[in-house]
């Protein structure tokens, strides 16, 4: 991995510590489902797309190769599984990847809309942030419940993985008529006022809290992608 072009991709021109890497990240690479016919968990793959060619990805690239760099800047990673809670059920096992990093942050920039911190893996009491109020919780299971303003998005299961044991589920969720990956495309990265999404043919944009819906036609489409985001997709 050249370290140097990833720093670069991400805005950054010498690595900081781990906080401001967390956030320089979700502002610079999108978590996007553009191109679900072409996920590879090769990390030459990810680097190739998310460095190279400055696209984003969703969680198993984006965390996937976040924890190639982190490991290269000298981080002790863990990955670990997770299931998102969504209106009706938890998500299937291994349905979302997040990191533990030096065994003391939850480290996740593949979830979208999420903390834009990473939070303390061992407290168990409220962590602000600018993306809402977080809290984990152990369960009698022994896995770890994530909350964020008083609301489960998932819960981790604590065992190592490698990010091999994520690639059934990342085809599930590329393939299948049920994944809600398949159902509709997403772009979405932070700002530094809010956040700019784009949702099938709606462009989102929240600044101070004010939140704006643009519906674009193909030609506002492909202008918006390119402008907002630096992608021409597929």
């Amino acid at each position: 991995m050249d370290v140097t072009a990833y720093l670069n991709r991400i805005g950054l021109d010498a690595p900081p510590a781990l906080p401001e890497l967390h956030r320089a990240h979700l502002r610079a690479v999108p978590f996007e489902n553009l191109s679900l016919d072409h996920v590879s968990l090769d990390p030459g793959d990810l680097y190739d797309k998310i460095v190279r060619r400055r696209r984003g990805g969703f969680c198993y690239e984006l965390n996937g190769l976040f924890a190639l760099l982190l490991t290269e800047l000298g981080h002790s990673v863990t990955r670990l599984a997770a299931r998102v809670y969504g209106s009706e059920r938890l998500g299937p096992p291994y349905d979302h990847l997040v990191l533990v990093v030096d065994d003391r942050w939850l480290v996740d920039v593949g979830f979208g809309d999420h903390s834009t911190f990473p939070l303390s893996w061992h407290s168990r009491t409220d962590q602000d942030d600018p993306g809402g109020r977080f809290r984990l919780e152990d369960t009698g299971d022994g896995d770890v419940r994530v909350l964020r303003d008083g609301r489960p998005a998932y819960l981790i299961e604590t065992r190592p993985r490698d990010l091999a044991d994520f690639a059934a589920t990342c085809w599930f969720q590329r393939t299948n008529p049920d994944s809600h990956f398949t159902r509709k495309t997403i772009c979405t990265r932070l700002t530094p006022d809010g956040r700019v999404t784009i949702s099938d043919h709606t462009l989102i944009v929240t600044e101070a809290g004010t939140r704006a819906e643009t519906v674009l036609d193909d030609t506002e489409l492909a202008a918006a992608y390119r402008d907002r985001f630096g992608i021409t997709p597929a």
